[in-house]
């Protein structure tokens, strides 16, 4: 009986001194962080337009049946429809009126909504993307917006506490908390990974996280929450956000020069295993093993050959072959950069200056050849003759956006290029955003025009009332 007793004692005070050991790792300033930090954070809701079709039988009547009576497909099959779907993400105020968010948030979204913590609510516009690196950046037009401090991703190590704000489920502004659980993560979900070496975290995140911050224990933003590891679609431990180092260099870009450029070398890769580290004649398995070599491209420049082991560059370790996308992705085209190379069993050093990575520059249309036009609802852009898929295009304006709400909407949509307006006899030649911004100042609110437009290679003519 005394030994029993005793023993429940030594339970009960193990399990109290590991509580309070617990209690104690645990940092003390998180409500002061969450208190200073989350009037910065957003909610992002983006409606989008989806199909819908369904095959039940016609005006109710079962499939089954009507193929018993022998009614044809055609007549059984119903049309496909269009509904409004919304999502959910998150995201934070950088500089500026700018906000930071994930790609896939607002992924041909019609309408963005941002709404602050304050219940203040915006309207965003759509700047630019990356799908490469899943980031989007979106403006609003407000006063006085709160923004967050950044911080250094490079300094965060393996075991800092850090703490994520989002919105998981629209359950707005919750705060979750963890460590840094291993830093330069590769994975690959939709071409996503190759150029973001993600920070991998024990935080929870959940659907309606994505594009929120992660912050470290000084309040400053290190991390974007971007996708998490998941077999039943929730939280199982595993979470990666894109380090804020590259999520500012991408933003800087894209509201500078309204896209993304990165270094790129022309090469193909894989690991070494001991096996190959053996034949190439080196001591251990690292580095990122040279496949083949692209002419004309930045390697063959510099002399890379197939067997080549590229373990160090631009003074950046590679210790897999995952690193090196990592590393070049984030040098400038045009740039020189020095290699520590293993070949034949002997290290050699060779200067490069990089290529720039080919990307589908369709994505979206540059930021800064935007033009506003208030009165008709639409967004328009100079055309890229640089831009092959634009090469063909006649002259005119190419649409990059068309508010949901405007007299444009349903009529005219993305990608449309307008060549002419008309009114009342009158035809206004459109050329470039400038002429197009000339020809829409002749007209008063409640003009009835005629839209010029070619939409994949056919030409149309909508009518849009001025607003």
């Amino acid at each position: 009986m005394r030994k029993k007793i005793f023993k429940n004692i030594f339970i009960a005070f193990t399990f109290i001194y590991s509580i309070n050991i617990y209690a104690s790792a645990l940092p003390s300033n998180i409500a002061d962080l969450v208190e200073s930090s989350a009037p910065a954070v957003v909610n992002i809701t983006s409606k989008r337009e989806v199909a819908q079709g369904s095959s039940y039988g016609y005006r109710g009547i079962p499939d089954e049946m009507l193929e018993r009576f022998g009614i044809p497909r055609q007549f059984r099959d119903m049309p496909q429809q269009k509904r409004e779907a919304i999502s959910y993400g998150s995201g934070f105020i950088l500089k500026d009126n700018y906000i930071m968010t994930n790609f896939h948030v607002v992924e041909n979204a019609t309408e963005v909504i941002v709404s602050l913590s304050d219940r203040r609510e915006f309207v965003a516009e759509v700047i630019g993307v990356d799908p490469l690196s899943d980031l989007a950046v979106l403006k609003v037009q407000g006063q006085d917006l709160p923004t967050v401090n950044t911080g250094n991703s490079e300094k965060l190590k393996v075991g800092d506490w850090v703490i994520a704000i989002g919105s998981p489920f629209s359950f707005d502004f919750s705060v979750t908390a963890g460590i840094v659980s291993a830093k330069g993560r590769s994975i690959q979900n939709n071409n996503i990974g190759n150029y973001v070496p993600f920070l991998q975290t024990d935080v929870a995140i959940n659907p309606g996280n994505s594009g929120g911050p992660l912050f470290n224990l000084d309040g400053e933003v290190v991390g974007i929450n971007s996708q998490i590891y998941s077999r039943s679609g929730g939280y199982q431990g595993l979470a990666f956000a894109i380090p804020i180092n590259v999520a500012v260099d991408v933003a800087d870009q894209i509201i500078s020069s309204g896209e993304v450029s990165r270094g790129y070398l022309g090469v193909r890769m894989s690991e070494v295993d001991s096996d190959l580290a053996d034949a190439l004649g080196m001591k251990k398995p690292y580095g990122a093993l040279i496949n083949d070599v692209e002419e004309g491209e930045s390697a063959d420049n510099a002399g890379l050959v197939p067997g080549d082991v590229i373990i160090e560059f631009d003074n950046k370790e590679i210790k897999f072959s995952t690193d090196l996308p990592h590393v070049v992705g984030q040098i400038k085209p045009n740039t020189e950069a020095d290699a520590k190379v293993i070949r034949d069993g002997e290290e050699i050093t060779l200067n490069f200056i990089l290529g720039e990575l080919p990307v589908n520059k369709d994505s979206f249309i540059p930021a800064k050849t935007q033009s506003s036009s208030d009165p008709l609802g639409l967004k328009v852009a100079d055309i890229d003759r640089d831009n092959p898929s634009m090469t063909n295009l006649p002259d005119g304006v190419i649409v990059s956006r068309v508010s949901p709400n405007s007299s444009a909407s349903g009529k005219i949509t993305r990608g449309d290029v307008i060549t002419m307006i008309q009114y009342r006899g009158k035809k206004y030649d459109i050329f470039d955003t400038e002429s197009f911004d000339k020809a829409v100042d002749n007209f008063s609110s409640n003009d009835k025009i005629a839209i010029h437009l070619i939409r994949s290679g056919n030409r149309l003519i909508q009518s849009i009332t001025l607003n």
